[in-house]
């Protein structure tokens, strides 16, 4: 392994996807792009796969080789159902996002009608003892975390 290229969710609607990691989160879109052709359909393993994808940046993160840090994939066909997302389930995952404030995230963004799992939370072990943490979900029901990592 040389490193990270990008983080992927599978999103239903992609226009109201990046308005929320764009618009609500800060992200930058770096480039958005329609996928049907026979490299695609290989890649994902459905003859019929359709994909419309963005790919977004977290602002002064250093770039390496990927222009990018999250992927968002609308398949267009094959139209999939929603999953279960309940964090518990094999296979469940969620990205954590830093953030110097946590509480202020969480109020700004639940005025937005975002929805919380909890308020930030104090971290009172392990190696981030001292800091606050909080999950959140985007539309989707992805889960999302803001750490605010302690002071050092």
């Amino acid at each position: 392994m040389r490193g990270v290229w990008h983080f992927s969710f599978t999103v239903a609607d992609l226009d109201r996807s990046v308005a929320f990691y764009r618009d609500l989160l800060g992200f930058t879109l770096v480039h958005r792009q329609d996928q049907d052709n026979d490299y695609t359909r290989r890649l994902v393993g459905y003859p019929d796969a359709v994909l419309r994808i963005a790919q977004l940046a977290v602002p002064g993160q250093p770039r390496g080789v990927s222009t990018h840090d999250l992927e968002l994939v609308e398949y267009v066909s094959p139209r999939g159902a929603a999953r279960d997302p309940a964090r518990h389930l094999p296979g469940a995952a969620h990205m954590a996002l830093t953030v110097e404030d946590a509480r202020a995230e969480h109020a700004r963004l639940s005025a937005a009608g975002v929805r919380f799992v909890s308020p930030p939370n104090e971290i009172t072990a392990g190696v981030n003892a001292g800091g606050f943490a909080c999950y959140f979900l985007d539309p989707d029901e992805i889960t999302l975390e803001l750490v605010q990592p302690p002071s050092r």
